[in-house]
C-alpha cells in the first residue's frame, strides 16, 4: 500500500470519527479520492511529489472525459479537503492546492412541481392496498416535510408523533431536527401505522425501521426510487420525478406562500442560508411566468 493508502484510509477515519460526516458523504469522498490516488499511482506520484500542475493535469483529464464541471467542482472539494488534512497530519509539508480555482459553475434552478401535479401523483397511488396506502403516506412525508431520501429511510417509528404531529429526522452528520407534520401527512402516516406496518412487522426481522416492505424489511433508496418512477407513470406526468424534486417542491411552495427563509432553512436542514435563497430565486421566476402569461401588456 502506497503513503497515499494510507493517508486516504487516515483521512476517511477522521471524516467519520472527528467530523460525523454521514456515510453517503463519506463515500463520495472516497469514490473521487480513490480515482485521483489511482491517476497519480500512474503519474509518479508519492505525496511529496504532488504539484498543482500535476493536479491540473488530472482535472483537465476528469473536463476531456466530460465531466460536468460541478463535478469537477466536486473533486477539487475533495482533493483540496486532503492535501489539508496531509499537512496537518505531517505527511507532508506543503498544500499544492491553496491557489487552486474552482470552476464556474452554471446556475440551475431546481425542477419543481405544481400543486395540481403533486395532487395527481398522491391520488395515481391510491390506498386501496396496504403497499399502496404505505407509498401514499411516503410522498405526504417526502412533500409535507421536504426531508431526503436518505433521510425517510433512517426513520424509525419512534421518530415520528402523530398525537404532536411532529417528525425527528437525522440528516447530513447525523444532526438532528424537528419538522411539523401538516393534516394530510398524519392522515396518512395514521393509517399505515395503525392498519399496515404491524402486518409487516410480524413478516419479517425489523421491528424499528418506519418504513417496510411486504417481507418486513427497511425500505431502501432503491425502493423508493421505483415507487416514484411507476407513480410517475401512472399520473401520467411527462417529467422524471425524484425525491429531491419534491424537496424543492416543498420548498418552492412554502416560499411563494410566504414562508420564513430562516424556517424553510431549518426545516431542510441546510447549513448555511445561502443555500436556501435559491428558492426565492425560483418563487420570483415563476412570478415573471405567470405575469408573462396573463397581463395583457406583459
Amino acid at each position: 500500500m502506497t503513503d497515499l493508502q494510507f493517508a486516504l484510509q487516515d483521512y476517511l477515519h477522521f471524516l467519520k470519527v472527528e467530523r460525523q460526516l454521514a456515510e453517503n458523504t463519506i463515500s463520495s469522498y472516497k469514490r473521487d479520492l480513490t480515482a485521483y490516488i489511482s491517476w497519480l499511482s500512474n503519474n509518479l506520484a508519492s505525496a511529496d511529489k504532488i504539484d498543482q500542475q500535476l493536479i491540473t493535469n488530472y482535472l483537465h483529464l476528469l473536463k476531456e472525459q466530460g465531466k460536468s464541471s460541478r463535478t469537477i467542482s466536486r473533486h477539487i472539494s475533495s482533493i483540496r479537503s486532503f492535501h489539508q488534512f496531509m499537512l496537518r497530519d505531517k505527511v507532508t509539508d506543503t498544500d499544492p492546492t491553496v491557489h487552486l480555482e474552482l470552476p464556474k459553475l452554471e446556475k440551475k434552478l431546481p425542477r419543481v412541481l405544481s400543486v395540481s401535479n403533486i395532487d395527481k401523483i398522491i391520488k395515481a397511488v391510491g390506498t386501496s392496498t396496504p403497499q399502496s396506502i404505505r407509498d401514499t403516506a411516503i410522498l405526504e412525508l417526502l412533500y409535507g416535510t421536504g426531508m431526503r431520501v436518505s433521510e425517510l429511510i433512517g426513520m424509525d417509528a419512534d421518530d415520528i408523533n402523530l398525537t404532536m404531529g411532529f417528525v425527528r429526522v437525522f440528516g447530513k452528520g447525523s444532526k438532528e431536527r424537528i419538522i411539523p407534520l401538516g393534516s394530510t401527512a398524519v392522515k396518512a402516516c395514521t393509517s399505515y401505522l395503525k392498519d399496515v406496518r404491524p402486518e409487516f412487522v410480524s413478516s419479517g426481522a425489523s421491528k424499528e425501521a418506519l418504513f417496510l416492505n411486504a417481507r418486513g424489511g427497511r425500505l431502501t433508496r432503491q425502493s423508493i426510487w421505483g415507487l416514484l418512477q411507476d407513480v410517475s407513470k401512472n399520473a401520467g406526468l411527462t417529467q422524471k420525478l425524484t425525491p429531491h424534486m419534491l424537496r424543492h417542491s416543498f420548498a418552492t411552495h412554502l416560499v411563494e406562500n410566504g414562508a420564513d427563509l430562516r424556517a424553510v432553512q431549518e426545516m431542510l436542514g441546510h447549513a448555511d442560508i445561502s443555500t436556501t435563497q435559491i428558492y426565492t430565486h425560483v418563487s420570483r421566476t415563476r412570478l415573471k411566468d405567470v405575469y408573462s402569461q396573463f397581463h395583457p401588456r406583459a
